[in-house]
């Protein structure tokens, strides 16, 4: 359009020339002139409107090579995106694998450990059954032992196997406490071998009524007494199984061992009566024969 613009101006002036110069003249360019012009005119319209639609078309293509390039950004970021996700999935996934296969591994030692309690569980069933019998029997034995030895403290060491047996009846007491307990006696009974004691109590003798003494009890080696008034003394005699008086030379030193016994004076040696029994001796402890005997 511009074109034809410029076309038009040039016209008009080659017009106001012609009228400057005479009609003669004018007349002359005109013949020749106006074909040329006609001819240039129809060159730049049709060369004009080519140039707008080749125009036209490259903006055409401008356009369309632009909304593809929002589309290829577009698309572009979309698979940065994916791509992103796909990564932190993946990562994920390998976490989880990680994860998981720790879980199999602590489930598979859960089950041994469940069976290995399993296991426990019957063992120990199996031995309530097999320890209560022994425990009774461990009782027995600790009651003998108690009546065939020397005959010190009798009350307090028959109560305690009395209590013990009225513990084993006590369905509120489990089956290790059970145990302890008449294990503990079992210690108190080892105690008394390597202890020495002195204690008041009252003399049983058959000849005669029973009188308040001293005893005193050098592990289960001596078990002598002594009268209050130190009048008399005597010993328990195990061949006899009975209790012997002393002769009065003995006084003295059985009053110093009941000294020392009761902490009053300081260890020293002193002679006191002493009987080899050939006797069987008895153990608290049951036979290893005996515990196999109720074994299933």
């Amino acid at each position: 359009m511009r074109r034809i613009r410029v076309l038009s101006v040039h016209f008009e002036q080659v017009s106001a020339s012609a009228r400057r110069t005479g009609w003669g003249r004018t007349c002359r360019i005109a013949t020749w002139g106006i074909p040329f012009l006609f001819i240039v005119w129809s060159s730049l319209v049709f060369g004009s409107d080519q140039v707008t639609r080749a125009i036209e078309a490259e903006e055409g293509i401008l356009r369309h090579s632009q909304a593809s390039q929002m589309k290829i950004d577009a698309m572009s970021d979309e698979t940065m995106q994916l791509l992103q996700e796909y990564r932190e999935l993946r990562r994920e996934y390998d976490n989880l694998a990680v994860y998981n296969d720790n879980l199999e591994q602590m489930t598979l030692s859960q089950k041994a450990e469940q069976a290995s309690l399993e296991r426990q569980i019957e063992d120990i069933l199996v031995t309530q059954r097999e320890i209560v019998p022994l425990m009774l029997r461990m009782l027995d034995a600790l009651e003998e032992f108690t009546v065939a030895d020397l005959p010190f403290l009798n009350e307090e060491r028959a109560a305690r196997v009395e209590g013990l047996r009225a513990l084993m009846r006590r369905a509120d007491v489990d089956i290790p406490e059970k145990f302890r307990q008449i294990m503990q006696a079992y210690q108190v009974e080892a105690d008394y071998g390597r202890t020495i004691e002195a204690y008041q109590g009252e003399l049983r003798d058959g000849d005669g009524p029973d009188r308040s003494v001293e005893f005193l009890r050098i592990g289960r080696l001596v078990l002598a007494y002594q009268t209050l008034d130190r009048t008399e003394s005597g010993f328990w005699e195990v061949g006899e199984q009975a209790w012997t008086v002393l002769e009065n030379r003995h006084n003295q030193s059985l009053r110093q061992g009941l000294r020392i016994a009761a902490r009053q004076a300081a260890p020293e040696l002193i002679v006191v009566p002493v009987t080899v029994s050939e006797a069987p001796s008895v153990s608290p402890f049951p036979h290893p024969e005996a515990l196999r005997e109720d074994q299933p």
